[in-house]
């Protein structure tokens, strides 16, 4: 009878959250204007902040342009995310895919939810190379912008704010986030706020997630204003070609139901559409390298790098088996009592999507006269054990499937997984245009571990993991490596030389989903930027590019939140103000 009563109330729970979430998104089927003052290309993690701003002028007209759908769609219990809204990009010489969001929301209704500002030595690079305007002084006030800052003992700081559109909380749903900690302070580590005065050491994720439900841009920046009379958003419209006349961006052209549509911009076309479909668009449309551009008889409008300088973190895998189940597993994803707990609570494993804890540190092998983190360890409170997901989605990193099933089979209940990150690859890669069709996807050479370094540094990383795993917080929970040489891979090299993990890390590292730089910034002479330190594309007027594809270089760790905080920024230039002075005037205590 109990069981019964609690499979009764949680059909009524779901069926409200549902009813709740099924918005009839009729502000997504206006019919459009024939011209706007701003179209913004592209509705993720920048578009979606940049059209919240532009729209608080009520004297200008808005237009949010999206290849995807609505993000209400998509699931918000944070454990049970899947990329379900991707276009899967074909990459060239390293075969595979990359998954981005094609959705309200971009890859922030996507992602693991792990928010991680970056090191402030990031920013003051990109000044010190001519990124003049972004130094970390320079970019802190925005993030602070950003934020709604919901953990206790982070509220007061003079790094992090409240009252922003999104809301920050800590992640940890499990015990193990407590013994990740007490095992690299073991090593001398000190646990720190990862978005704080130095990232260096540990810390528990701070992720975008409200009342156990994600929180990305379209839900955070897009839902509160989407009503706005000024603010237009169109989705399922694929946008295949920025119109150009005189050196200046007029409008656009897309798809949106099988027609052609026309769309004038009297002010700008700001391109938010991401590391891919920026410099895709970008040559389509005549801006790009010349010679490429020729090749494909497309008619040149300005001669710069777009696609080049990619830049994007990989990662490996280690996975360690422990005597007791404090992991989530399969069984523990099914247990009545962890569904209705986060339904009736909004917490529990359901509230997070397995990342616990980070740990961002300096090899011994890297370039010490740089002063950010070059490796980056995750620590993820799952095991792979029963990933029946299809190869399709994304969720197995490429894998092909005799892989997994090995993986399958030599995984455990009791598991748990640390991800070691390259974080400054010298291994550069490019976008390229496959053809002139707009529906083509583009070639992506990332030309990973191309350059030795990268590899030395991941070797230099699992290094580390091997010390915390011989903690004594790790061995009290009987932690013993899963070893991933399946079926005779790297048989040749002997068992933890430095030879057979450089042999495991070519077999498996994967990305990390952080492409960057493909359209990045620099000064004006600098001939290997597209766009100028305001975001404008250099030789063409009234177009700008403000999202990753800006970078000057990826930042160390997870590129959603650099991105969001590119948005913020992005709306100051192009409306000409400056809407962070209490937050310049908050951190004038602050060492920076």
């Amino acid at each position: 009878m109990l069981f019964k009563v609690i499979v009764v109330c949680l059909g009524l729970i779901v069926a409200a959250l549902y009813r709740q979430r099924t918005d009839p998104d009729i502000f997504l089927h206006l019919k459009l204007n024939s011209s706007y003052d701003y179209i913004i290309v592209g509705a993720g993690s920048a578009g979606s902040v940049i059209a919240n701003r532009l729209s608080e002028d009520e004297n200008v007209t808005v237009l949010l342009v999206e290849a995807g759908g609505s993000e209400f769609e998509n699931d918000y219990i944070p454990m049970l995310f899947i990329f379900t809204y991707e276009m899967a990009y074909i990459v060239l010489l390293q075969k595979g895919y990359w998954p981005r969001g094609r959705v309200l929301g971009g890859s922030s209704s996507i992602n693991y939810m792990i928010y991680v500002r970056g090191s402030r030595h990031d920013y003051d690079q990109w000044e010190t190379e001519g990124a003049t305007g972004w130094s970390y002084a320079d970019v802190l006030p925005y993030f602070l912008k950003i934020e709604d800052m919901k953990i206790a003992d982070l509220v007061n700081s003079a790094y992090h704010s409240t009252g922003g559109y999104l809301p920050l909380s800590k992640t940890q749903a499990t015990s193990l986030s407590n013994i990740y900690q007490r095992a690299v302070e073991e090593l001398g580590y000190n646990t720190v706020d990862v978005n704080g005065e130095d990232m260096l050491g540990y810390s528990h994720i701070q992720s975008n997630v409200l009342k156990g439900q994600r929180w990305g841009t379209a839900t955070a920046y897009l839902r509160p204003v989407i009503g706005r009379p000024n603010l237009h958003t169109s989705t399922q419209s694929y946008v295949t070609n920025i119109l150009i006349e005189n050196k200046t961006a007029v409008g656009i052209e897309m798809i949106k139901s099988g027609r052609k549509i026309i769309v004038s911009a009297n002010k700008e076309v700001v391109l938010s559409a991401g590391a891919i479909n920026s410099p895709q668009l970008l040559m389509l449309s005549g801006i790009g390298p010349k010679e490429h551009l020729e090749e494909l008889k497309i008619g040149v409008h300005a001669d710069l790098p777009v696609g080049k300088n990619l830049e994007d973190h990989m990662f490996f895998f280690m996975k360690y088996k422990t005597t007791d189940e404090m992991s989530v597993s399969i069984k523990s994803t099914k247990s009545w009592w962890n569904i209705l707990k986060y339904y009736l609570t909004g917490e529990g494993i359901f509230s997070f999507a397995g990342n616990e804890g980070l740990l961002f540190d300096k090899s011994t092998k890297g370039n010490h006269s740089l002063l950010y983190p070059d490796y980056q360890l995750q620590f993820y409170s799952g095991t792979s054990k029963g990933n029946d997901v299809p190869t399709d989605t994304g969720l197995t990193f490429n894998f092909n499937d005799s892989v997994l099933g090995d993986a399958a089979r030599r995984s455990d209940d009791n598991e748990i997984i640390i991800f070691p990150f390259v974080l400054h690859p010298k291994s550069i890669g490019r976008i390229k245009l496959k053809s002139k069709d707009p529906f083509d996807h583009p070639l992506i050479n990332p030309n990973y571990l191309s350059q030795q370094d990268d590899v030395d540094i991941l070797i230099d990383a699992v290094r580390k993991v091997q010390q915390i795993a011989q903690t004594k917080h790790f061995q009290e929970m009987g932690a013993t490596l899963n070893r991933l040489d399946y079926e005779g891979v790297c048989a040749e090299e002997k068992f933890d030389t430095d030879a057979y993990w450089e042999c495991l890390i070519r077999h498996y590292a994967v990305t990390a989903y952080h492409p960057t730089s493909t359209c990045r910034i620099g000064s004006t002479n600098d001939k290997n930027s597209v766009v100028d330190t305001k975001l404008r594309v250099k030789g063409i007027r009234n177009l700008r590019v403000a999202d990753a594809s800006m970078m000057r270089h990826v930042t160390s760790g997870n590129t959603n939140a650099p991105t969001i905080m590119i948005g913020e920024k992005a709306a100051d230039l192009i409306r000409g103000r400056d809407t962070v002075v209490k937050f310049r005037k908050q951190i004038k205590q602050l060492r920076l």
